[in-house]
């Protein structure tokens, strides 16, 4: 894993919370983006050399739905830049880790992600990303 690539945050409503970081960051968001295959909308604001992505739910059944109904609002998942997204998945299944999704999936941002299960990360959903190369 190369660093942080970004901390994910549940959020009931995107705009509201859009305002809320804006004033606590001291600016925009720099893209809103829906990724209608997890029913989320996602908004990504720049802190640094880290990113902050949002997530709403557009559907009462999705996993930020569902999360937001049993823990509430708050951090979702902390996300690891990868350059081999696929060699770490199978790296990581070999250390015994819970791995979500086998085969990467297209994500928000340009990236191919998987995620590993909390229950194998001490509770903490890991989400690997891998930019998809042009």
């Amino acid at each position: 894993m190369n660093k942080i690539e970004h901390i994910g945050i549940a959020v009931k409503n995107l705009n509201e919370s859009n305002d809320l970081f804006s004033k606590l960051f001291g600016k925009p968001h720099y893209k809103i983006e829906k990724v209608a295959s997890e029913g989320v909308n996602t908004s990504f604001f720049k802190v640094g050399e880290n990113k902050i992505e949002l997530l709403e739910a557009t559907k009462p059944d999705s996993p930020i739905a569902k999360f937001i109904e049993k823990k509430g609002e708050g951090i979702h998942h902390i996300a690891f830049d990868v350059t081999d997204i696929e060699a770490e998945i199978s790296r990581l299944k070999e250390e015994g880790f819970i791995v979500l999704n086998e085969t990467p999936k297209k994500g928000a941002d340009n990236k191919l992600v998987a995620f590993l299960h909390p229950k194998s990360t001490n509770g903490v959903l890991i989400e690997l990303c891998q930019d998809i190369k042009k």
